[in-house]
């Protein structure tokens, strides 16, 4: 197996999520419960915009909004997100102008029952969970193939880690009992928006997320972790043939 820094490379979780603006057979359903989200949008607020496949169709539905004349400002949750609502006409700020977000509207990798979340497929975790923990609302965008009984099912789990560091960040999470593999882009590290490397970790289905994410945040060399604990509010799920809103449970 190719490695960096004597770590195994993990060039699948991003290749197929770079391929994120691909038509595909799961688009329809994205596209049902992007509509349906836009039903929440009101005029005047400030708007969190998220990252990936199923926001992308969110974003491209609130510039129609906007060009139906609703008033709003988006905050961006990449650079690839930044640049997509410019071309569409979003007016947008940064997070440290909007203060509190209204509401934001992201997608997901995994969901589990509790709506605990893994998201980082894209490498925009960080922003993504900063956006959304400045929000009023969290409305998750998916469709039925993200739901899981447990997170980690299907899924690795993205770690955002600093370059300088990322061999001993591998090192003690795989002392957390996981395979650690360093996120390629082409033959070379995947950089995040911040500048820093992404290790796409294999831990199987997680039984304890919350815990989980508490031990790898403390971890020396740790930007921000992919589990998602207690953040989305609603959940809107798009099927083939219908779209279904769960709230979270109390």
């Amino acid at each position: 197996m190719p490695a960096v820094d004597g770590l195994p490379v993990e060039k699948t979780t991003f290749e197929r999520k770079s391929e994120i603006f691909k038509m595909n057979e799961m688009d329809l359903p994205k596209q049902r419960a992007a509509e349906k989200a836009l039903e929440l949008i009101r005029d005047g607020q400030v708007v969190g915009l998220g990252t990936g496949s199923t926001a992308k169709f969110a974003i491209e539905g609130i510039a129609r909004l906007v060009r139906e004349g609703l008033s709003l400002k988006g905050v961006p949750t990449s650079i690839a997100t930044e640049r997509m609502a410019r071309e569409l006409g979003i007016p947008l700020i940064d997070l440290n102008e909007a203060g509190t977000i209204d509401i934001t509207v992201d997608g997901a990798d995994e969901v589990d029952p509790d709506f605990n979340m893994i998201k980082g497929g894209g490498g925009a975790l960080t922003r993504e969970k900063l956006v959304a923990l400045a929000s009023t609302k969290r409305v998750i965008l998916v469709d039925e193939t993200k739901l899981v009984s447990r997170l980690g099912e299907s899924r690795l789990l993205p770690i955002e880690v600093l370059p300088f560091a990322r061999r001993m960040s591998a090192s003690r999470l795989t002392e957390l009992g996981c395979v650690a593999n360093i996120r390629l882009q082409g033959e070379t590290p995947f950089v995040t928006d911040n500048g820093n490397s992404i290790l796409d970790c294999e831990f199987g289905p997680i039984d304890e997320p919350g815990t989980l994410e508490k031990r790898i945040k403390i971890i020396p060399g740790v930007v921000e972790c992919g589990l998602f604990i207690g953040i989305a509010d609603s959940l809107v799920i798009g099927f083939n043939d219908r779209v279904e809103v769960r709230e979270r449970p109390a």
